[in-house]
């Protein structure tokens, strides 16, 4: 464990207003605690800022003791990012306000807050801004990733909503950067992961959804899945931009609309998301009913606020998780039929392959226009291998790497920073594809000594 000078800590407890936790602490387990139960890091202290003031003054303690710095927004990361060994932990936890100007349609969220803390207010002047798919998830590691969901087809990456941001860079200083202010930074944040500061608000536009939206499952037996998976294929290239469609294969969870004879059984699962009318609805998703015999739908109206929470069940914390993810331009048929053969042979009941439909107003962004560079991205698969046992770790870690080989011949080459796991470094410029040089130029620029490196690092340049 780093040792730090008692004198150096008292300072840092008299500089800030927020907590500073040390391991003999009351407080210190919960707050070095993420998501990923694979993670069991232990930083020499944490501190639980209260304001963009803390921030500085850890940034700055972290930077002059030469200490590893981490940030933890949410603590959602597969890597696990959030939490150091024997460094220091900027812990945004306790920023959760979320302030909404509905004149100007114009969302303040602070770098601690949940997707479930946005949607709430957001949803109360019935509006909301491009998202992901986990409540419990955090805005800013998602956004600063790129971010997508069900909303992008129809409005974009979260980056693409962000009109600005409040950050503090590894100088301790403080700037807004925005399409006019600081521009190269505002540009390296939409999608450079955390490389370039800590960001302590965000600045969202929205758009009007919900209350309520159309939204469920169509559930079909593994043995139609090809079937399914081409009809599904050729359905996206088509559908309107309210329409959202990503697909499942994974055990069927025992849901109140399937058989009882169908739990635990392996299935492929459609599952919609509308923001028409109803009338409209039902027109645009009957063509899936006729891709297979379902054993089981339910899709109707819901609260976009339910709907966004849906699959926090199968994605809640406590379990172990290894990821690995591929970006697809076009599903071929032999990558089709790789999914199936691995989704049959699944090594944990929790474990899943989906694939996310991103397509729509994502793909006509010019990939140069934020650092989140691939907008010729259809299809993003990620593999959530997820077990409870330490001694599964091995065979479950196994079958998620074997399945990402067998499937690469077919992608498309790049991948999505935030599914990236803390083994995976020597991919992160396939994250970035041809915008990684500007962003190492970047990154020299306003963090040249690489202070913030506890995450998918970009070196600063030459």
């Amino acid at each position: 464990m780093a040792t730090i000078a008692s004198g150096h800590l008292d300072a840092l407890r008299q500089a800030v207003h927020g907590r500073v936790l040390l391991p003999s602490d009351d407080g210190y387990d919960v707050a070095r605690t993420v998501w990923n139960a694979t993670v069991d890091r232990r930083p020499a202290v944490i501190v639980q800022c209260s304001g963009t003031t803390d921030v500085v003054h850890a940034v700055n303690f972290a930077r002059d003791q030469g200490l590893v710095l981490a940030v933890r927004g949410g603590g959602h990361n597969i890597a696990g990012s959030a939490i150091c060994q024997d460094g220091l932990v900027i812990d945004m936890s306790m920023l959760r306000a979320v302030s909404i100007e509905e004149p100007s349609r114009v969302a303040w969220v602070c770098a601690g807050a949940t997707l479930a803390d946005f949607d709430h207010e957001a949803q109360g002047s019935g509006m909301a801004t491009p998202l992901g798919i986990n409540s419990t998830t955090g805005v800013a590691g998602l956004t600063l990733g790129g971010g997508f969901g069900w909303l992008t087809r129809k409005y974009g990456m979260t980056v693409d909503n962000l009109l600005g941001a409040k950050v503090v860079t590894a100088d301790g200083q403080r700037h807004w950067t925005s399409a006019t202010d600081e521009p190269d930074l505002f540009w390296a944040l939409r999608g450079g992961g955390g490389n370039f500061g800590v960001v302590t608000l965000f600045q969202f536009q929205l758009h009007d959804v919900g209350p309520q939206v159309h939204a469920g499952l169509i559930v079909f037996p593994a043995a139609q899945a090809r079937a399914v998976l081409q009809q599904y294929r050729v359905f996206t290239e088509t559908m309107p931009e309210d329409l959202n469609v990503w697909a499942v294969l994974r055990k069927a969870p025992p849901l109140p609309f399937l058989p009882a004879s169908a739990h635990g059984t392996d299935v492929v699962v459609l599952a919609a998301f509308h923001l028409g009318e109803p009338a409209q609805v039902e027109a645009d998703i009957a063509p899936m009913r006729a891709f297979g015999q379902a054993i089981g739908e339910h899709i109707g109206p819901v609260p976009y606020t339910a709907w966004q929470q849906a699959f926090d069940p199968l994605l809640g914390p406590g379990a172990r998780n290894y990821w690995k993810s591929h970006n697809f331009s076009r599903l071929d048929d032999a990558a089709i039929d790789a999914m199936i053969d691995y989704a049959l042979r699944l090594p944990s009941p929790l474990a899943d392959i989906f694939l996310g439909h991103v397509g729509g107003v994502a793909n006509r962004v010019s990939p140069t226009a934020t650092a989140y560079h691939h907008r010729d991205a259809r299809f993003v698969m990620n593999v959530h291998s997820r077990w409870e046992r330490p001694d599964e770790d091995a065979n479950c870690i196994a079958w998620a790497r074997d399945f990402f080989r067998a499937t690469q011949p077919y992608a498309s080459g790049g991948v999505y920073v935030n599914f990236l796991t803390e083994d995976e470094a020597g991919r992160t410029s396939d994250a970035y594809g041809a915008n990684y040089q500007r962003l190492a130029e970047l990154k020299r620029r306003y963090d040249p000594h690489n202070l913030f490196r506890t995450n998918q690092n970009i070196t600063p340049g030459a």
